[in-house]
This record gives structure tokens, C-alpha cells and sequence, in this order.
């Protein structure tokens, strides 16, 4: 059994949810709860593996381990049921870099790229720092909170606009933590197949399904999803490495491999460092899975006891429960407020640094997003002063 409720201090670290508190806030004395890393501490067979790997004074260039991708094979197919190769994987530097590598790598000038918002915000910061337009097919909210695709939206937009050439897809979903169903990928895949649109499809969070929910890749749905797609996972979110960049690309189909694996290549930028690869080996073994099911329950316990905590003390604010992942976004909007007001209740007069939901683009309005990867006692004191902020200054 692990120790999850273990307050761990990781200031004097320089983790960047501290640190640049007063870059993006104003102020360095707010509670973070809003960078999606946990503060949850590493998996302890992760460390001693790093350990291992330090004991030799040597750091020279290394080849991956024999065991590197035949433990994204096994993960892949444990935990997902999808069969890969090992040479449909490539080692990336990070999820949000590959998506700039891959916009390099595949779109060309005057094309254009497609995201559902209200969805991560780089989606959108990344191609338009790359200089390629982004158009929307925002996600359609239905009565009970939750949110679906638009479909038939997008098949519109994109038979009317041909320079639309990819699609950035978040599965599962950040911030809702929507677990798409098999139906919709499957959709999706046969209308950018039609239009000739490739898909990266971002899969970070796909080992944190939640309440029985069940990840589905998008590439295993269908052929035609496997013919344009490209998929982006890591074990960083899952067992709490993201400082260790430990991503990969997961590419089946072979001309599209050869494009995208090909300009990274020649870039050197598949290489990983030293310590990516033993991450990886380390947190998809037995020990891995043993720590993901106890990490993933406690992350339900937070997330029961938040809602919870918002139905009997904070009522103005519903959180939309996720199925996977340790986000959840809070629909604020009972409170009446400008988002420029309600981003100063939290900041001002609760004291906590969220993300800004309108950060996520239309849709976000209204909503704040929360991370509750955390010792429970500290998501219930920054729920604590949410309650009193919102009874000083928005009850009557």
C-alpha cells in the first residue's frame, strides 16, 4: 500500500507550479493548483531504477535499453488491447514539442489546423507560434454539464474549407476528462479520412480512466483511423515523471511513419536522453500497474469527496466529473460573475492559482480548471477557501 496523503514540500525544487507563480498570478503565495502535474510522490521503484542507472560515473551517449519498446508493446496491449509494432514507436521530447514537430514535419504553408474546444490551450498556442491559422469545431454541451463532438459541424467545416489539413485531438479529454466512446472515434475517423485531414491524437492521460471508464486508443478504433493517425503518450502524468521527459509517437500506418518519424530523425530529436527510457521500462512493468490501480482509486476518493464538498458547502459550483484524469472543471457560472471576476475570487480572495477557463477557448467561459492530484487534506483547504471567498464576496 502506498502513502498517498503524504504532504511532500517541493519548494527549494524549482517546480514550475511554484515558481512561476508570481510570473502568471501576480503573487507567490497562492496554493497551486493548477499546473497538471501531481503532488503525489514519484513511484519509488522509478527512483531506485534512476539510482541504479547513477551509481555508474558515466554519462556518455547512450542506445535505448532491448527493453524500451517491447514495454510500450506489452503496456499498449495490457492495458488497452491495442497490438503495435515496435517500429511504429518513436521516442518525442515531450507531447506539446511533438505537436510542433509534427506541425513542422506535415503542414505546409497556407494550411490550416482543427481543434474542439473547449480543449488544452496549446493546441491552439502551438500552430499559431508556428505561424498556421486555427480553425474551431468547439465540442456541444449538453443539458447535464457533459460534452460531446460536433460531428456534423465538422464534416461541414471541413468540406468547406480544404486547407484544413489536421486535427488535434485530446483522448481523453483535458480539461473535461472525457473518456471518447468507440462510436465517436470511429466517426471522426471516417470524416478526416474523407477529407484527407490527419489526426494527432494526444493520449496522456489514457491510464487514468476513471469510475470503470475505459480508454480506447484512437488508432485501434478503425483502419481508416489507423491510416491517419498519429499517437502521443507518456507515463508522465500517470506515475508523475513529467520533469523526466518520457513521451513517444505511436505511428501504424507506414507512409505517414516515414514522413513524421523521418524529419525527426534527421533532426536528432528521436533520441532520448539517458533517462527517459529507464522511466519508461520502470513505470510500465508489474510494479507499475500495482501503483497505477491504488494512484487512480485515491484519485476517485478526491474526486467523490470534492463533489461532495461543492454540493453541501459550495452549491454555485458543479464540478463536471471526469472519467479520467486528476483535472476537473468547475462550472462557476452560477456565481454570475465576469471571467475577470471569478478569476480574481480565486486568485485574490481565496488565495489558489487555477487554470483560467477561458485559457481553453470557447466553451471555457465561466469555468475554472481544477487539479485535485494531491493529498486529499490539501484539495479540501483549497476547497475551504474557495467556501469562505465565495461567502464574502458573492452570497447575500
Amino acid at each position: 500500500m502506498y502513502n498517498f496523503d503524504k504532504i511532500v514540500d517541493r519548494r527549494g525544487t524549482n517546480a514550475f507550479k511554484y515558481k512561476r507563480l508570481d510570473k502568471f498570478f501576480g503573487r507567490s503565495d497562492l496554493m497551486p493548483m493548477w499546473v497538471a502535474d501531481m503532488e503525489l510522490e514519484s513511484p519509488d521503484f522509478v527512483v531506485e531504477a534512476l539510482k541504479k542507472r547513477l551509481e555508474h560515473p558515466i554519462f556518455g551517449y547512450t542506445a535505448d535499453p532491448d527493453e524500451y519498446r517491447p514495454s510500450i508493446v506489452k503496456w499498449e496491449k495490457d492495458r488497452h488491447g491495442w497490438d503495435i509494432e515496435e517500429d511504429w514507436i518513436a521516442y518525442i521530447p515531450g507531447i506539446v514539442k511533438g505537436i510542433g514537430m509534427a506541425l513542422r514535419a506535415l503542414v505546409k504553408p497556407g494550411e490550416k489546423v482543427v481543434i474542439q474546444p473547449p480543449v488544452y490551450h496549446p493546441f491552439r498556442l502551438v500552430p499559431q507560434a508556428c505561424g498556421i491559422n486555427v480553425e474551431y469545431n468547439p465540442l456541444i454541451e449538453c443539458e447535464d454539464g457533459s460534452l460531446k463532438m460536433d460531428l456534423e459541424g465538422l464534416r461541414k467545416l471541413l468540406s468547406q474549407d480544404k486547407a484544413i489539413k489536421l486535427l488535434i485531438l485530446c483522448n481523453p479529454h483535458n480539461p473535461a476528462g472525457i473518456v471518447w466512446d468507440a462510436e465517436t472515434l470511429k466517426d471522426l475517423a471516417s470524416i478526416c479520412k474523407e477529407a484527407g485531414v490527419t489526426v494527432i491524437s494526444d493520449e496522456i492521460h489514457c491510464d487514468m480512466a476513471l469510475f470503470g471508464h475505459k480508454h480506447i486508443p484512437f488508432a485501434s478504433v478503425s483502419q481508416e483511423a489507423a491510416q491517419i493517425s498519429i499517437t502521443f503518450a507518456a507515463p508522465s502524468k500517470t506515475f508523475n515523471v513529467a520533469g523526466i521527459v518520457s513521451s513517444h509517437a505511436i505511428v501504424p500506418d507506414k507512409e505517414l511513419r516515414e514522413r513524421f518519424f523521418g524529419w525527426m530523425e534527421s533532426c536528432e530529436l528521436s533520441d532520448p536522453d539517458i533517462f527517459a527510457p529507464i522511466t519508461t521500462i520502470a513505470c510500465f512493468s508489474e510494479k507499475g500497474e500495482a501503483w497505477r490501480k491504488e494512484m487512480v482509486s485515491y484519485l476517485e476518493g478526491n474526486i467523490l469527496a470534492a463533489e461532495e464538498f461543492c454540493r453541501e458547502r459550495l452549491p454555485e459550483i458543479k464540478p463536471l466529473r471526469p472519467q479520467a484524469s486528476f483535472l476537473i472543471w468547475l462550472d462557476c457560472r452560477a456565481l454570475e460573475l465576469s471571467q475577470k471576476d471569478l478569476v480574481k475570487l480565486f486568485i485574490d480572495e481565496a488565495g489558489l492559482a487555477l487554470n483560467n477557463g477561458e485559457d481553453f477557448g470557447p466553451g471555457g467561459s465561466g469555468h475554472m480548471r481544477f487539479n485535485i492530484g494531491c493529498p486529499r487534506s490539501l484539495m479540501i483547504k483549497a476547497l475551504e477557501k474557495l467556501e469562505e471567498a465565495v461567502a464574502r464576496c458573492c452570497r447575500r
